[in-house]
């Protein structure tokens, strides 16, 4: 399972580190796209490939929104020696990252979030607002 909070930094090429926890779960090669929320959303290639097949397998009139925002903008991950990965022009963009960015742990994904982003997002969330959420989904 995917989990923990990690900050760090982009370089100049756009690089940044992938926790070698999350590389370690992720496997060698791995993909990023659009995520909700203006995050890149992170999955390691059987989640990526188990998430095309159920997008194949719907009717192209329902997914036609659903694949351009995602398959478009997705980029093939694979870290270097020293574990960074290259977040491509497009998805840092999109994301806002410039340089300092969290990487989040969500289960069976990883989020990269700008850091300014990250912390006023976790800071509009309470504990009695997800606890809420929670028993509504009867979790």
């Amino acid at each position: 399972m995917l989990i923990g909070n990690y900050q760090h930094n982009i370089d100049p090429k756009g690089r940044v580190i992938m926790p070698a926890k999350f590389r370690e779960e992720l496997g060698e090669i791995f993909y990023a796209t659009k995520g909700k929320d203006n995050t890149i959303t992170v999955l390691s290639k059987q989640a990526w490939d188990e998430l095309g097949k159920k997008i194949a397998a719907m009717p192209s009139s329902k997914t036609v929104q659903i694949t351009r925002f995602l398959f478009s903008s997705a980029a093939e991950l694979i870290p270097d020696k020293q574990g960074r990965v290259l977040i491509p022009q497009a998805l840092r963009e999109y994301a806002g990252l410039d340089k300092d960015v969290v990487i989040n742990g969500t289960g069976s994904k990883v989020e990269i979030w700008d850091g300014a982003a990250w912390d006023k997002y976790n800071s509009s969330l309470s504990g009695d607002d997800v606890y809420d959420m929670m028993d509504e989904l009867e979790l």
